[in-house]
C-alpha cells in the first residue's frame, strides 16, 4: 500500500534532484538559498505534472477486473478465499 506513494513522492521530488544535480555539475552548491529562489515554483509545477502524468497512465493502462466478485465464505466446511469469477 505504501509502494504508489513512495512512487508520486519520488516523481515529484525528480526534478529538484536534477536540478541540485546540475547545480553540482556547474561547480555552485545547491545548498544556497540564491541558486534555488525563482525554479523552486517551476520544479514543484514539473514535480507534479510528473505524478499526474504517473498516476493518469497507471489508471489508463491498469489490469481490470471482469466478471462478479465472490466473497470469502465457508463450503462444506472448508474456507474457500474470494474472488472474480
Amino acid at each position: 500500500m505504501i509502494r504508489p506513494f513512495i512512487e508520486e513522492i519520488t516523481l515529484f521530488l525528480l526534478p529538484f534532484a536534477g536540478f541540485a544535480l546540475w547545480l553540482l555539475f556547474r561547480r555552485k552548491t545547491p545548498l544556497e538559498a540564491a541558486h534555488w529562489d525563482g525554479r523552486t515554483p517551476i520544479l514543484a509545477l514539473i514535480g507534479l505534472a510528473l505524478a499526474g502524468a504517473a498516476l493518469f497512465y497507471t489508471g489508463w493502462t491498469a489490469e481490470r477486473s471482469t466478471g462478479t466478485y465472490v466473497p470469502a465464505h465457508m463450503e462444506n466446511g472448508t474456507f474457500v478465499p474470494g474472488g472474480f469469477k
